[in-house]
């Protein structure tokens, strides 16, 4: 079946009736469907358009088939009643949500093997990874599965989306854990922004050997954003990899910034319905990271942090070590049962950190100046941040605030990758 690619012809993005029609014409194609299982990303993807697209495909096939929607939420914590309307609109019954476990729903299908591991990782890893999937999509009573999601730089695989949805977002802890340390194992500044890293190589084997006979349906989307609104600026319908190159390329050209020379003072502003954890928050390090000059500083607007982990056993983990920099993390890591328990945890901890190289301040109300500071970053109470760095009035990239102090805005650290264009070494023929 052939893919579907629809990129804007305008600044403002594809819009509704254009998106509508596509995804009737992506569903059109599969003939007569009796059950079919949506899987959009969680609300802290709230970017990617995927909430308004699983409205969209519910209200189109309700009435003649049997609709379940099942958040690829990985490890992060259920989305609640309020998260799912808020996320997804009222039109869709809250009967219709399933919730993955990342523990306890899931089936191994196969293992990517060690050697090849070692192949693709220059040799830092040789430990294979088990590949596990929700069992929802091993039953055949599905005609279709529709796995939707944002193509946009990530700090693990490179380039989020296409399998990932699968293979984390539905899938277990071995291949969550494993291929989190992978990421962090090779380097974060390696990774963000290319497609052919360690990580998208494990997804792309375990893709190719082990999903022939499950039938789904990628939704990819690249998106930009205003203050207001987001807009969808392509939409890449299918199951071949090359759809997925596509949005890519796409979501390089929309997606990365770069910058002429190193930033001396960041301010990146989370949204309080997307970040609820530091887990999460942390985009605004890494997205930025790359951007900001040795001495610098990153003051992260956070008014919906109320916790560091997206559950109580990394919660207790990032409290207990803290963001102390790659290499100390990787010491901890041969030291601490714990970290080897929960790698995943350990690879954020290496995510959360600067590695000494600039300054990272938190501004909460949520959390207490002794736990903010406690984990290694410096605290400033929210409303003096907000006073300073008000996040209505600062625009997009530079400011020069009224004391004359320069600094680069960040509104949406979710959406991007903000690096100093001599930093970003061009490895790819798809980066400009």
């Amino acid at each position: 079946m052939p893919g579907i690619i629809l990129k804007a012809k305008k600044a403002a993005g594809i819009d509704d009736e254009e998106l509508r029609q596509v995804l009737k014409k992506s569903v059109e194609q599969k003939g007569t469907l009796k059950k079919v299982l949506l899987i959009p990303p969680d609300i802290t993807r709230s970017h990617s358009g995927a909430g308004k697209i699983t409205a969209m495909y519910y209200n189109m096939l309700r009435k003649s088939c049997k609709v379940d929607i099942m958040p690829a939420i990985g490890m992060h914590m259920p989305m609640d009643e309020q998260e799912l309307t808020a996320f997804f609109g009222d039109s869709i019954p809250k009967e219709c949500f399933l919730v993955h476990n990342f523990r306890q729903d899931v089936e191994k299908i196969g293992e990517v093997p060690g050697k090849y591991i070692k192949e693709i990782s220059e040799g830092i890893m040789d430990e294979p990874i088990d590949v596990e999937v929700n069992r929802r999509l091993l039953d055949k009573s599905y005609d279709l599965i529709i796995s939707m999601g944002q193509v946009v730089p990530h700090v693990i695989v490179g380039m989020s989306n296409y399998s990932k949805n699968i293979f984390v977002g539905c899938g277990g802890k071995n291949m969550i854990d494993k291929t989190h340390m992978l990421g962090a194992f090779y380097g974060m500044e390696r990774i963000m922004g290319r497609d052919n890293t360690p990580v998208r190589k494990v997804y792309d084997y375990a893709e190719q050997n082990f999903l022939k006979e499950i039938p789904i349906m990628y939704v990819l989307t690249v998106t930009t954003t205003d203050k207001e609104d987001i807009h969808i600026q392509g939409v890449f319908i299918g199951r071949d990899r090359d759809l997925y190159e596509h949005a890519v390329v796409l979501s390089q050209e929309k997606n990365i910034c770069f910058v002429d020379k190193p930033v001396k003072k960041v301010v990146a502003c989370l949204d309080a319905e997307e970040f609820k954890t530091v887990w999460v928050g942390n985009k605004a390090i890494y997205r930025t990271r790359m951007a900001i000059a040795d001495g610098g500083e990153l003051i992260v607007l956070a008014p919906g942090v109320r916790q560091f982990g997206e559950n109580k056993e990394s919660d207790v983990l990032i409290r207990k070590h803290g963001f102390a920099g790659r290499e100390k993390v990787l010491e901890l890591f041969e030291e601490d049962r714990e970290l080897k328990a929960n790698q995943s945890i350990t690879a954020h901890l290496v995510h959360g950190s600067s590695d000494g190289r600039f300054k990272v301040t938190y501004a909460v109300d949520k959390l207490t100046k002794e736990e903010i500071e406690e984990v290694g970053f410096n605290y400033m109470p929210l409303k003096d941040a907000v006073e300073k760095y008000d996040p209505e009035v600062l625009k997009e990239g530079f400011n020069v605030l009224e004391d004359g102090e320069e600094v680069f805005f960040v509104g949406k650290p979710a959406l991007g990758l903000w690096t100093d264009r001599n930093k970003f070494c061009c490895g790819e023929k798809t980066i400009l």
